[in-house]
């Protein structure tokens, strides 16, 4: 791919601020998609897609105005840029406090995540090929796994931003990401499996994940668990929780309620509120071995960028330490707010969307125990594996996971299948309650909703085995 006349970004920037702008930024966006999606055997469709635009966000007199374009030529860019800085002039009057930026340098910078294997180099029928011999290998288990459902996206992103201020940043990622469902019904009784995993990359990190051997190994635990799982006795038991189930509960517990929009009130109609208001900064919410951080620059990370779409560069943003509140996703205006500098928290799903907060790769850091040391001194447990199901309430507070591939554990030793464990606390009782941390951090990938008009984009999250002592379960 290559961008059109990127000539165009900086004559937008400098028409705004001729015009009366304070600020203005520029992002001109090229994208090419494809999607593959295979159901119970039978190809449900192939999409192609390519978009191009320009996303231009302009600050004057105190108000915000964000305009998108799709024509690419100066008439037009000058129309749209003149209306936009009247509409932030009268938008800024209505403010009770105007709208600021905080000061970050300018830079002048390149990225890109090189792929070793080119998407385009793989074939429309190679990718479906892959889908089709993921389900021939589930063969023997077809009359039992009722319902099958494979779906493969690859994308490329180029992008240049540029601002009022001087700064001039170049970047390229490709993204790939598998979805799957699985249906298992053993006579009146069904399980189900959800599973999304994905990376920046190109084609080489698909054949890594190896998901012919993987989804028919979960095929086939699927439909155990719906023959001869137990179902679980409510009672107070310590619970070993892994690095699947820590990640969701980190993205969901954590990195929502630590986007800095939330505590000033610009999420709440929309996604939700937060617990950790700006006062509780500080607070204690979990045992000292509790470290949760948000970190864009992991490496292969389906949401790894080096800058943000504030031109602001990435860096490991730390929202837990050692158990007490330490930080928030912050953009350039909600930086200005709390007198400090951007943390590069600023991203857009496509040129004609603003910049929100957003997150990129949450997940609990890595302690210094084995799983086999997690599990050896548990008298009486569980160990889930992976969930089936998970619920939050609006201010990420109280939650519930439910789970699905799940084992007892007694006197350190895993036992027999268990069906469906509930975990039901809220956030503090669930980070109070860690008292080990797990050596090996994995992660999974997620499509992250936030916005109206909707964005999602590419997150990802993930943990270590986590230990809790003493916490109700109960049975779905």
């Amino acid at each position: 791919m290559i961008l059109i006349d990127k000539d165009l970004a900086e004559f937008a920037v400098n028409l705004a601020t001729k015009n009366g702008a304070k600020y203005a930024e520029a992002r001109l966006v090229k994208t090419g998609e494809e999607g593959y999606i295979l159901k119970n055997g039978t190809p449900e469709s192939v999409v192609f897609s390519e978009g191009e635009g320009l996303g231009i966000r302009v600050l004057a007199k105190g108000g915000m105005a964000f305009l998108a374009l799709n024509k690419m030529n100066k008439e037009e860019i000058k129309k749209g840029v003149l209306q936009a800085i009247k509409i932030a002039k009268f938008s800024g009057k209505s403010l009770k406090n105007p709208i600021e930026l905080s000061a970050e340098k300018s830079v002048k910078a390149s990225w890109e995540v090189k792929p070793q294997i080119n998407f385009a180099d793989i074939s429309p029928k190679e990718k479906m090929d892959y889908l089709f011999e993921i389900e021939k290998n589930l063969k023997s288990l077809k009359n039992r796994l009722v319902s099958r459902v494979f779906q493969l996206e690859t994308s490329e992103e180029e992008k240049y931003y540029v601002n009022s201020e001087g700064s001039k940043i170049n970047s390229k990622i490709p993204r790939a990401m598998m979805y799957y469902n699985l249906v298992g019904m053993e006579g009146n009784d069904s399980e189900m499996r959800n599973f999304p995993i994905g990376e920046s990359g190109g084609w080489e990190v698909v054949k890594r994940w190896n998901l012919i051997e993987k989804i028919n190994e979960e095929s086939k635990v699927l439909l155990k668990i719906i023959r001869e799982a137990k179902k679980v006795p409510r009672e107070v038991q310590d619970v070993v929780l892994s690095p699947e189930l820590v990640g969701i509960a980190m993205h969901e517990s954590v990195g929502h309620p630590g986007e800095a929009d939330r505590p000033l009130g610009r999420e709440a109609a929309q996604a939700g509120e937060t617990y950790a208001t700006k006062e509780w900064m500080g607070t204690r919410i979990g045992s000292d071995f509790v470290n949760v951080v948000d970190d864009p620059l992991v490496k292969n990370s389906y949401g790894f960028y080096e800058y943000d779409d504030e031109g602001v560069k990435a860096q490991r943003r730390v929202l837990i330490k050692n158990g007490i509140l330490n930080g928030y996703l912050h953009n350039r205006e909600t930086a200005q707010v709390f007198s400090i500098k951007s943390n590069a928290a600023a991203r857009a799903s496509g040129f004609d969307r603003e910049p929100l907060i957003r997150m990129s790769t949450t997940f609990f850091l890595p302690g210094d125990q084995t799983f086999e040391e997690l599990i050896e001194g548990i008298q009486k447990g569980i160990f889930i594996k992976n969930y089936t199901e998970w619920n939050i309430d609006d201010k990420r507070w109280n939650e519930k996971y439910v789970g699905s591939e799940a084992y007892r554990i007694e006197n350190g030793e895993l036992k027999e299948l268990i069906r469906r464990p509930v975990l039901e606390l809220n956030t503090q009782k669930f980070f109070s309650s860690v008292d080990g941390v797990g050596d090996k951090v994995e992660f999974i990938s997620g499509s992250c909703g936030k916005g109206d008009p909707m964005q999602t984009v590419p997150v990802w999250m993930g943990g270590p085995h986590i230990r809790l002592r003493k916490i109700n379960i109960g049975s779905a």
